[in-house]
């Protein structure tokens, strides 16, 4: 089978975090303008097709309500891909990632974010988001978590905030 892009089959959802987040120096703080997918996916010199990334929402995973969960898995069940790269803020992933696990059977859901914007030097973003592309397109179906080199099952990981990592939820 053929490709037209190395997207084809793959739909990425963006739904905000950190990855998406720019300093604004004047009101200095970070915030939203627009999602940064297009930009990782040029930089990293993959082909874009126009029609597989799709912005469901930016916003700060800490201020996520059931509304917005259930707005990503509506979403999921649209599209047409059975991969999905779902980019969202690392404080509440997992609990998004729990969510789309009892309503979206039968697909692989890959979610990624970054610790330090993509738009801010020594950011994680762009390996994060480079290595769940690649898990979305290898994993079998289920929902996992990709962050910092490794892939977790959604139900085995969470972040260690005081590491700034995600890990295995058996480490001590």
């Amino acid at each position: 089978m053929t490709s037209s892009t190395p997207l084809t089959g793959l739909r990425i959802l963006v739904t905000g975090g950190t990855i998406d987040k720019i300093y604004h120096p004047t009101e200095g703080r970070l915030r939203f303008e627009r999602t940064h997918v297009l930009d990782m996916l040029q930089q990293a010199r993959v082909q874009v097709c126009s029609d597989c990334v799709e912005t469901v929402l930016l916003k700060d995973s800490l201020e996520m309500q059931y509304a917005d969960r259930a707005s990503i898995a509506a979403a999921c069940d649209r599209a047409d891909e059975k991969r999905l790269l779902i980019t969202h803020g690392t404080d509440t992933m997992v609990e998004t990632a729990a969510h789309l696990a009892d309503r979206v059977p039968g697909r692989t859901i890959v979610f990624t974010g970054a610790m330090v914007p993509f738009s801010v030097s020594q950011s994680d973003a762009l390996f994060n988001f480079g290595f769940a592309q690649a898990a979305a397109r290898l994993l079998s179906a289920g929902v996992y978590v990709a962050m910092n080199g490794t892939v977790f099952p959604w139900d085995r990981v969470r972040k260690n905030r005081e590491g700034g990592w995600f890990e295995d939820v058996d480490v001590a």
